[in-house]
């Protein structure tokens, strides 16, 4: 269990990272290019799955799909025509490829045909419960995203889930973007049907370092398990809220205060 005595310290780094001076140089800033809807999920969805690496990489690479996609990704994903694909060719990020990207947009254009949102994606089985379990949202959407006919296989290992025992640092990061709306600036706050009381902290190696050091994670190994503990203890310091403190710990380990 989470020590009280460390609440106030990371509130106050909560506050002290949580501002809109974090946005320029973290892949949240590519979702805030947008105003609507739709393109902030896209780009947000995508420099989730994107974001392993440099930032300023991730940044730039996302900036460039972007402009491959005629600077509204939304419009060129539902409206394009198939030889309009052929700009997204050579797109590449580490293991990401052009393959990968193109199944993407297949799911996108599928979804937005038959949703409004990309928030209903995460909702299937659980369109009518109040308090949404993430575990099951996560395995029902990575069955749904590859239910197109003929999905490549390799495209697989970039959609994370807890029943292959990942922690889904990027996908929770994604949804903390979407769902969390504190009038700070960063989230977004755009889905209202998912709560953040029920999201589970990105536990990545700047998170996962600095939370041992306070006692928040305690399991040796590295999985979905750990992203739990982790959550549970931040949910004693704000059941309410618990990722918030994604910032304070992720700020403190890129940071190095610790």
């Amino acid at each position: 269990m989470a020590d009280l005595n460390i609440k106030d310290f990371l509130d106050a780094k909560v506050a002290c990272y949580n501002k809109p001076s974090f946005i320029a140089t973290d892949p949240i800033c590519i979702p805030h290019q947008f105003t609507d809807k739709q393109n902030r999920e896209i780009m947000g969805f995508i420099a989730s799955i994107l974001a392993w690496g440099q930032r300023k990489t991730i940044i730039n690479k996302c900036n460039e799909l972007i402009q491959r996609m005629d600077g509204d990704p939304y419009a060129f994903i539902m409206g394009h025509k198939d030889i309009a694909l052929k700009q997204l060719l050579g797109f590449k990020h580490r293991t990401f490829n052009d393959t990968d990207l193109l199944y993407f947009v297949s799911f996108f254009r599928y979804h937005y045909s038959k949703f409004d949102s990309l928030e209903d994606a995460f909702l299937i089985g659980q369109e009518d419960r109040l308090d949404v379990d993430i575990a099951l949202a996560l395995n029902n959407f990575k069955e749904y995203f590859f239910s197109l006919p003929d999905y490549p296989w390799r495209t697989r290992k970039h959609i994370s889930s807890p029943q292959q025992k990942s922690t889904c640092k990027r996908i929770n990061m994604f949804l903390r973007w979407m769902v969390r709306n504190d009038k700070q600036g960063v989230d977004f706050g755009i889905w209202k049907r998912l709560s953040p009381r029920n999201l589970i902290c990105p536990c990545d190696v700047h998170v996962e370092r600095v939370a041992r050091k306070f006692g928040l994670i305690t399991l040796p190994k590295v999985d979905w398990r750990t992203a739990m503990e982790l959550t549970e203890n931040l949910r004693f310091l704000d059941p309410e809220d618990p990722v918030k403190y994604d910032f304070a710990l992720f700020g403190l380990g890129v940071e190095r205060e610790l």
